[in-house]
């Protein structure tokens, strides 16, 4: 299935015009960019680690742009050859968070370690993307997987930490949707929306069910791995 998967890019691409130097291109673009993000907030960066990404947006509402950066780790120990794919990195990714103080940076949170690495076996479909972002003063790390569905978490700032205050996922197959879940840590409810139309082609029929959920307050620093979380 990924062989196929990627012969099919393969030749979307080749259908679109899309030249292997072009894509070299905008790969280099890409690394370009992070280098100058890693020299940017290198005072913040432990050793051994450089920038993947950055989000900004307003953490604590007091209308200053804040910093998360994704970070990832350099360790050429690291480095796996996969059978079908070359050699991968499989550096952990964490995460940095830095709040704007009239433009010097804060470090209030850092888990280097909290994301698997972007080159991870996704099985019989590509690795989950990661997509960080800074909505309405939440730190949110939505996991997109394609065709079958998503799964976000919401982190709010708490002291120095940001806590755990909401989950969401979708179970989908293609545009199918089969369940959706959602968590709020702060009233300890959970729904879950079970479809119960199991033809793909009509409307879906969502049944609601409610539930307590009893979970300990959960922060940004202390969860070693993500991909360890269930809430379904």
């Amino acid at each position: 299935m990924k062989n196929q998967c990627i012969l099919t890019s393969l030749m979307y691409a080749a259908m679109l015009g899309i030249s292997a130097n072009l894509c070299a291109e905008n790969l280099s673009t890409e690394n370009i960019q992070r280098q100058k993000a890693t020299s940017k907030y290198q005072a913040y960066l432990p050793a051994e680690y450089t920038v993947f990404e950055v989000v900004q947006g307003d953490l604590n509402k007091d209308g200053l742009k804040d910093v998360v950066l994704i970070v990832k780790g350099i360790d050429p120990k690291q480095w796996v050859t996969d059978e079908y794919r070359g050699k991968l990195d499989r550096n952990r990714r964490g995460v940095i968070v830095l709040l704007n103080a009239k433009g010097q940076y804060k470090k209030v949170v850092q888990n280097l370690s909290l994301f698997s690495s972007e080159n991870e076996d996704g099985g019989v479909y590509f690795a989950p993307e990661l997509v960080p972002s800074i909505e309405k003063g939440l730190l949110k790390l939505h996991h997109a997987h394609g065709r079958y569905g998503y799964w976000a978490y919401q982190f709010r700032l708490e002291g120095r930490d940001m806590r755990l205050i909401g989950y969401d996922s979708s179970d989908n197959f293609g545009p199918y949707v089969n369940s959706e879940t959602s968590v709020n840590f702060l009233t300890a409810k959970k729904l879950v929306r079970e479809n119960l139309n199991k033809d793909p082609d009509s409307d879906p029929k969502f049944k609601e069910t409610w539930s307590k959920v009893n979970v300990a307050p959960m922060y940004l620093s202390k969860i070693q791995d993500i991909d360890d979380l269930s809430f379904e």
